[in-house]
């Protein structure tokens, strides 16, 4: 029975496990976005959340409980000055995963996991998207250009200039 285990094991060995969520939480901590399997991203997720809270209190005692977590000091240092900056209103849910597909080699299902907060891309496309909403109906019916008036053009660089004023 199953009882009270709750969290997927990964085919690894406890020790093995927790070196490489560390590993992982240390990339994702660097990059902000790493490619995974989605098993491990889930993983990785529950892994790296609670320390992303802790780091919104930045006290000596949570400093000591992150690394030894991750027992890597340029992540602690980037986790509680950049990303406890951005993430310091948010309630929570600090990273999402986007599946990607299924790998070549052994058809394992493929993902993202990537800090929100520090993702431009999807920022830039909410925003365009709600400022563009077009209709398929308005852009069907376009009336035929105006002849344009002929416009004198002026010279672009200073040898048509000089051959201009040479005619």
């Amino acid at each position: 029975m199953r009882h009270n285990k709750k969290f997927n094991h990964l085919s690894r060995t406890a020790d093995h496990r927790h070196a490489m969520l560390a590993n992982m939480a240390i990339s994702l901590i660097e990059h902000k976005r790493i490619t995974t399997t989605l098993a491990k991203a889930k993983a990785l997720k529950k892994y790296v959340e609670p320390l992303i809270t802790r780091c919104k209190e930045d006290t000596t005692s949570s400093r000591r409980v992150v690394f030894r977590y991750l027992q890597n000091k340029y992540a602690v240092t980037e986790l509680f000055s950049n990303i406890a900056e951005k993430v310091g209103d948010r309630p929570g849910g600090y990273t999402r995963i986007i599946k990607l597909g299924f790998r070549q080699g052994d058809a394992a299902q493929m993902c993202f996991i990537e800090l929100v907060d520090f993702d431009e891309n999807m920022a830039k496309t909410a925003k365009a998207a709600k400022k563009t909403r077009r209709s398929r109906r308005s852009g069907a019916k376009t009336e035929a250009p105006a002849a344009e008036a002929p416009v004198a053009e002026a010279p672009a660089t200073e040898e048509k200039a000089e051959e201009a004023k040479a005619e």
